[in-house]
């Protein structure tokens, strides 16, 4: 499932194509998504150029002069850079195409993606405005979590996962830095010390760093199979059930979090801590 690393893998792996490139047309081959995708995208892109390739959260922006397109890979899509000689796949529902020949293709199985389109300031589109600071900046610091989460009851997974808290953050890359910490997901949120806020976010910022150096030197967003793998990784809790911690062997449980599941390890993230 793309998150903030997969999506910014993403975004480096395609910039160097898409800045500066004019867009010769776009090809929509189904009208809905998640959402249904804005009429006239064509009319609204072609003979654009791409000023820049962005992220905000999880969102891919494209700026154009006439505004920006954005982009959500939702939970199986996928983007790569085939040759316009490539036919569509039926997972393929949208193409970008581009004078220089290339095609930036949206794969996506499960169409939970979307495709959206923004004025002059794509960072006040209603999807984007109300989103946290991105974790990698340092905006992110822990004063600001020790700060926002005073009072608050929710689990501290939960409470990672609410992109008006951090941008980006879902339940894999949440689980494991809650691990990297040693803190238990189901902790209430305000019950974090300064000290855990500054080891939550030094935590953050390593498990995505490193997600994301993982991911530039494995991922090849030229090739032209139907269905473009993300990177493999080595997880310490997350989807590891029944497997040993790999730190001290202890079998890997899974929670639930309302509708999600969660993985720790018992013994690494204990749920009762000493008052510190």
């Amino acid at each position: 499932m793309p998150e903030l690393p997969e999506v910014e893998v993403t975004r480096l792996g395609i910039k160097d194509h898409l800045t500066l490139a004019r867009i010769a047309s776009v090809e929509l081959y189904i009208p809905k998504l998640r959402n249904m995708v804005p009429e006239g995208l064509s009319q609204l892109l072609a003979g654009q150029t791409v000023r820049s390739v962005e992220r905000r959260g999880k969102y891919l922006i494209l700026d154009c002069s006439a505004g920006s397109l954005l982009l959500h890979l939702g939970m199986t899509g996928h983007l790569r850079l085939v040759p316009a000689s490539a036919a569509p796949g039926p997972h393929d529902h949208f193409d970008l195409r581009l004078d220089s020949g290339i095609v930036l293709r949206l794969n996506d199985p499960r169409r939970f993606g979307s495709i959206h389109f923004a004025g002059s300031n794509p960072l006040q589109h209603q999807l984007l405005r109300k989103i946290g600071p991105e974790p990698l900046t340092d905006a992110f610091a822990p004063e600001y979590l020790y700060r926002l989460s005073r009072g608050r009851k929710v689990a501290l997974q939960r409470f990672l996962m609410d992109s008006a808290v951090v941008a980006g953050i879902g339940n894999i890359y949440a689980a494991e830095s809650l691990f990297r910490c040693r803190l238990h997901p189901d902790t209430p949120a305000g019950e974090l010390s300064p000290a855990d806020c500054a080891a939550l976010v030094a935590a953050i910022k390593e498990t995505l760093a490193t997600a994301i150096a993982t991911g530039r030197s494995t991922m090849d967003f030229l090739k032209t199979e139907e269905r473009l793998a993300y990177f493999p990784q080595q997880l310490y809790v997350y989807g590891r059930e029944g497997l040993p911690c790999r730190e001290c062997g202890t079998p890997v449980r899974r929670g639930r979090l309302g509708n999600r599941s969660t993985f720790f390890c018992a013994e690494c993230q204990p749920e009762h801590r000493s008052p510190r």
